[in-house]
């Protein structure tokens, strides 16, 4: 409870600095040693044991349930269903108007390439979610500089044994040039807003 407590109130205390302050944020703790978080519509945010136990300081924590609350803010969960949607729509059309579903190599086809085609827009929604995650824990008066070293300690761990945090990496593509991308944005801010 006392963990649960916590990351509420750190939560809210980011989510309401934002243009979605209006929500009725939810934050929660899984009691799960993975290292992961997960945001859904409406303001739910999710995150597991495993990523709090990584988090070395609090400026961390903060910037990835920051991250976290971004995609909401940018409503990428929405968007990605709507997506999702309107694909499953022109694929059951095409797939009646023709006999091309009729073979398992097409419908494989099918598959694999809406599933690459939604890899790329998530790989833009997480960089848009990191730019969100640097303001998010400027405006509560932290230190942006938590989100790339969270990162890298992540990195690095996946280095050593990389089924410690698979999901991790799994929902939230990460590369050393997604780090470079966040400490460039912290650069490039005026050390006033820091």
């Amino acid at each position: 409870p006392a963990v649960t407590g916590y990351v509420q109130q750190l939560g809210l205390a980011i989510a309401h600095t934002t243009s979605r302050a209006d929500l009725d944020w939810q934050f929660f703790v899984v009691d799960s040693k993975e290292v992961n978080a997960f945001a859904l519509p409406g303001g739910f945010i999710y995150v597991n044991r495993g990523l709090i136990e990584r988090a070395q300081q609090l400026d961390e924590l903060a910037g990835a349930i920051g991250h976290e609350i971004g995609h909401v803010v940018r409503r990428h969960s929405v968007q990605q269903l709507e997506k999702q949607t309107g694909a499953n729509v022109a694929v059951g059309l095409g797939c009646t108007l023709t006999r091309l579903c009729n073979s398992d190599v097409a419908r494989a086809a099918i598959q694999v390439g809406g599933a690459a085609l939604f890899a790329r827009y998530s790989r833009k929604d997480e960089a848009e979610a990191d730019s969100e995650a640097v303001i998010n824990v400027i405006h509560v008066g932290l230190d942006p500089e938590g989100i790339p070293a969270l990162f890298r300690r992540l990195l690095e761990e996946r280095r050593r044994s990389p089924l410690r945090i698979e999901a991790f990496f799994a929902s939230h593509p990460l590369e050393e040039d997604r780090i470079q991308a966040t400490e460039r944005e912290i650069a490039a801010l005026d050390p006033a807003e820091r």
